[in-house]
């Protein structure tokens, strides 16, 4: 199927304004129109011809297209440069500024802008609060930042 087909896969009456909008939301539009056909280019079986962070990028569009009220993104982020991600989360506020936006990551710089951050380890909730609130309680939270940031300024 084309890269329009996908990523309207859940919203199939969507116009293609629509498409193109959810695609500029989720930091796609500029891969997708260097492309020869565009929106229309067709996606080899299991996106074997897209790179990770293009896979990435197509399905948060897709999930962007439905404008649920809660947004479920687990380590959808991974294979997206620091650039390309908070690209992404500001255009994701602005665009949907009343979903409730559930990230899961073990990046630090996914969740730092969260409203609350919830820390887990082995299945368990050991921290929780803002990124400033955990940094200043030098807890796990504290433990995963120095580990990530190494003496970088917060």
């Amino acid at each position: 199927m084309s890269i329009r087909e996908n990523i309207s896969w859940g919203k199939e009456q969507a116009q293609y304004t629509e498409i193109q909008s959810a695609a500029a939301v989720a930091q796609a539009d500029g891969f997708i129109m260097s492309t020869v056909s565009g929106y229309d280019t067709p996606i080899a079986e299991r996106g074997m011809s897209l790179s990770g962070g293009q896979k990435q990028r197509i399905s948060i569009a897709r999930a962007v297209l439905k404008s649920a009220e809660i947004l479920i993104f687990d380590d959808s982020t991974s294979a997206l440069d620091l650039k390309t991600e908070a690209g992404l989360y500001e255009a994701l506020q602005k665009s949907h500024p009343e979903s409730t936006k559930i990230i899961v990551a073990q990046r630090i710089a996914s969740v730092r802008r969260a409203d609350r951050i919830v820390v887990m380890d082995h299945g368990r909730i050991v921290e929780s609060g803002s990124h400033d609130t955990l940094l200043a309680q030098q807890g796990k939270y504290y433990d995963l930042y120095m580990t990530q940031y190494a003496g970088n300024a917060t």
